[in-house]
């Protein structure tokens, strides 16, 4: 297979940031957003492809405000997770097990090459899996506020909340369906920003107003959308409860790592980033000051080029 393999997208919301939506077929009709590269790939600043995976009940939008400053000197891909954006998936497949299979496969089937792999949130987790399962797959790893073990003690107390419902069978399909139908599209963006954000004026309105037309096209599966939803997150609570074998798994990546963390992160907080680091002394860690959980969304400009900058001057393992 090969990226030219495709369909067209029911939507087209990343066209203007330049990203060329497709389907392609990876067991599943797979959305991804191609945002291209350099005009003249064989000169000597191109670097090895990249791919974005987002996070929980996000989408290829998450990756808006930096994809067209990181395809300067590399191509770069997005990818909607088994589930989510404009990717159908059952409760089955999106798991964390079954999308690391999905971006696995993405990066041998229509990539074809080993890439840079970025990931937020739920997409950090899958990304930390890939790399140290499948590293032949991965050159470098970035992660921008990943879902890592946690003390208790340091999470907020309306998130605990909120997963607690989550990871309970019958109440969190209940919660969820409440919460969903009782918003309206606009509402239930903007208490997304308001949680993820540390500033949530600092949200840009072409993204939002993306985001709001993707909520309205997904409103009529809903009920697909919210089952998709709750067995992510329930995996994610599951991968998190099993702390020491996470933690060797994340120490056994050889891969360069850089990991960037919001430090007013409200869903992971800066202190699991700050462990993590000291965990893994190699990593490269960079703190980002009255940022919260999506900092490509929040302060896109400087991760941009915090990226560019570790990527050329990191060397391949």
């Amino acid at each position: 297979m090969t990226v030219d393999d495709h369909l067209a997208p029911p939507l087209a919301l990343a066209e203007p940031w330049g990203g060329e939506g497709r389907v392609v077929d990876l067991g599943l009709p797979v959305h991804i957003v191609d945002f291209g590269g350099p005009t003249r790939p064989e000169t000597q600043d191109s670097q090895p492809p990249m791919v974005l995976v987002h996070g929980l009940g996000g989408s290829h939008l998450n990756w808006l405000g930096v994809a067209p400053q990181l395809r300067t000197h590399r191509r770069v891909y997005a990818l909607d997770l088994a589930g989510f954006g404009l990717t159908p998936g059952t409760e089955e497949q999106a798991t964390i097990k079954e999308n690391v299979l999905l971006v696995a496969r993405f990066v041998r089937e229509v990539v074809g090459e080993p890439v840079v792999l970025v990931g937020n949130s739920m997409g950090g987790m899958i990304s930390v899996i890939l790399a140290a399962t499948h590293p032949e797959l991965v050159s470098k790893l970035i992660l921008v506020d990943p879902s890592i073990p946690t003390r208790r003690r340091h999470l907020d107390r309306r998130v605990a909340a909120t997963f607690l419902v989550y990871g309970t069978p019958r109440v969190g399909e209940a919660f969820l369906t409440r919460l969903t139908a009782g918003a309206s599209d606009e509402r239930r963006v903007q208490e997304t920003t308001n949680l993820c954000f540390a500033h949530p004026d600092r949200a840009d309105a072409a993204v939002i107003a993306a985001a709001v037309d993707l909520v309205a096209h997904r409103r009529p599966e809903a009920q697909a959308a919210n089952a998709a939803y709750l067995s992510a997150a329930r995996s994610i609570l599951r991968v998190l409860g099993t702390k020491e074998r996470y933690r060797d798994l994340i120490r056994s990546i050889t891969a360069p790592v850089l990991l960037i963390h919001g430090d007013r992160d409200r869903l992971v907080p800066v202190t699991a980033a700050r462990q993590v680091a000291a965990d893994n002394p190699s990593w490269t860690t960079v703190i980002l000051p009255d940022v919260g959980h999506v900092p490509m969304l929040e302060t896109p400009e400087p991760v941009a080029a915090l990226i560019d900058e570790w990527l050329t001057t990191e060397p391949e393992e």
